[in-house]
């Protein structure tokens, strides 16, 4: 890893993708640290929008059986991104719903770092990306399971779509387990619109248009159901849609 207060060069693996010109006008950036103590429950919500570089780095510790829930949703930013690293105490919980969009010429970035450190802990991500013309989304996740956090329950969920051949999803999501009796899982799917599924949808008399418009807000949709302002989140998130298309 670079030193904190020098830019990093995409040598550093998590800065593979990134929009480096926009991370030097904020660099150097200080974490934000968010401690949640044993069985206590936080909630947090991130957007990211507007013409300067959108930028978090934040570091989670979670206590024994403390529970912290985040959602994140990137619209109409140039350039975006954040960085999440999450520790887990035994039987701790964690949740990512992410939602990023990004429009022609725009960086939308989510770098996360999972690291079950004990026994019985749960994570999970889901991130689902849409990128127009020109746009790029990407995703750099890993789960870490450190040596005796058997019985770890962690799970990556990813997928981008691009609504054109000029659009580009870079993803990595990624398993290192240090222990035995755990369950993990990754799955990451890159790809357009379903044709298939558009020409149903055609046949039963929705225009073209529309039905791509529905397509692409139920995908969006699966990022942030549970956040504790679903509906603002989900209608922003149509509003951004519709801008894309």
């Amino acid at each position: 890893m670079p030193d904190a207060l020098t830019l990093p060069t995409r040598r550093d693996e998590d800065y593979r993708y990134a929009d480096l010109g926009a991370l030097a006008a904020v660099w150097p950036l200080a974490p934000e640290t968010i401690v949640v103590p044993a069985g206590e429950s936080r909630r947090m919500t991130v957007v990211q929008t507007g013409d300067a570089p959108q930028v978090r780095d934040l570091a989670i510790d979670l206590g024994e059986g403390a529970t912290f829930t985040l959602h994140v949703l990137t619209v109409g930013a140039a350039s975006a991104r954040i960085a999440v690293t999450v520790r887990l105490a035994a039987t701790a919980a964690f949740h990512l719903g992410a939602a990023q969009l990004a429009g022609a010429g725009a960086t939308a970035e989510i770098v996360t770092r999972v690291v079950h450190a004990a026994p019985n802990a749960v994570s999970r991500q889901v991130v689902r990306s849409v990128a127009a013309a020109g746009g790029t989304v990407n995703y750099l996740g890993k789960v870490l399971v450190e040596k005796g956090a058997d019985g770890t329950d962690g799970e990556q969920s990813v997928r981008a779509m691009l609504l054109d051949r000029t659009a580009t999803a870079n993803a990595r999501p990624e398993l290192e387990i240090h222990a035995d009796d755990v369950k993990c899982a990754h799955g990451c799917a890159v790809g357009e619109l379903d044709a298939q599924a558009l020409f149903y949808m055609a046949q039963r008399g929705l225009p073209p248009e529309l039905a791509k418009r529905l397509m692409l807000q139920a995908f969006v949709a699966e990022a942030l159901v549970g956040a504790e302002d679903e509906e603002a989140l989900q209608d922003q998130a149509r509003a951004a849609l519709e801008a894309l298309l």
